[in-house]
C-alpha cells in the first residue's frame, strides 16, 4: 500500500486539510506512515494534478488560509479499483526478535529484564489501542457494516498485542537458565 491510497481512503470518509491528514497519520495505528510529513503534501499535490482530489482554500480569522482536500469521482473510482485488487500480505518487522538473536550475550537476569520491559511496552500499547477503539477517534461509522468493519480493524490491532503477550509467556516459561 502506498500513502497515495491511504490518503484517498481517508478523503473518501470526509474532506481534510493537509495538517489534519498529518495528525491522523501520526495518531493512528491503521494509517501509520513511516515517511516524512512532506510526503503527505507532495502526495496531495500529485493527487490534485491527477484530478483525484480537489482543493479549496479556506480563509481563517487570525490564521493563515488552509487548503481543504476532497476526493473526486475519479479518485473514488481509483480507490475502488485498488480496494478490489489482491490484498498484500502484512509486513512483519519486529525489532525485538532481532534483539533476541543477540541475547546469547546477556545474562539470564539481563534477558529477563529485556523481556519484561518489552512486555510492559506491549501492555501499554494494548491499553492505548483499547482506548482508541472506545473513543472511535479515527474512523467513521456511517453504516452498521462500516462500524462493524472498523471495530474488527481495531480488534486486529488488539489481537496482535494480546498474541505477542501470550507468546512472551511461552518464552518466559520455556527459557532455560543457562
Amino acid at each position: 500500500m502506498t500513502i497515495h491510497y491511504a490518503i484517498l481512503g481517508l478523503l473518501s470518509w470526509k474532506s481534510f486539510s493537509g495538517y489534519e491528514l498529518k495528525k491522523l497519520f501520526s495518531n493512528s495505528s491503521l494509517f501509520y506512515w513511516s515517511g516524512n510529513n512532506n510526503q503527505i503534501y507532495v502526495t496531495l499535490l500529485n493527487l490534485s494534478k491527477e484530478k483525484l482530489v480537489t482543493q479549496e482554500v479556506q480563509q481563517q480569522e487570525n490564521l493563515p488560509a488552509k487548503k481543504i482536500y476532497s476526493i473526486t469521482k475519479k479518485g473514488l473510482s481509483e480507490l475502488k479499483i485498488w480496494t478490489l485488487s489482491n490484498p498484500e500480505l502484512p509486513e512483519i518487522r519486529n525489532a525485538f526478535l532481532i534483539q533476541l538473536v543477540g541475547a546469547h550475550l546477556l545474562t539470564h537476569e539481563e534477558l529477563m529484564d529485556l523481556i519484561n520491559r518489552y512486555e510492559e511496552e506491549l501492555y501499554v500499547a494494548l491499553l492505548m489501542e483499547r482506548e482508541k477503539a472506545k473513543r472511535n477517534l479515527d474512523h467513521p461509522s456511517r453504516t452498521k457494516r462500516e462500524a462493524f468493519l472498523w471495530s474488527m480493524i481495531n480488534k486486529n490491532f488488539e489481537s496482535f498485542y494480546e498474541n505477542e503477550i501470550k507468546w512472551l509467556t511461552l518464552v518466559k516459561k520455556g527459557l532455560p537458565h543457562e
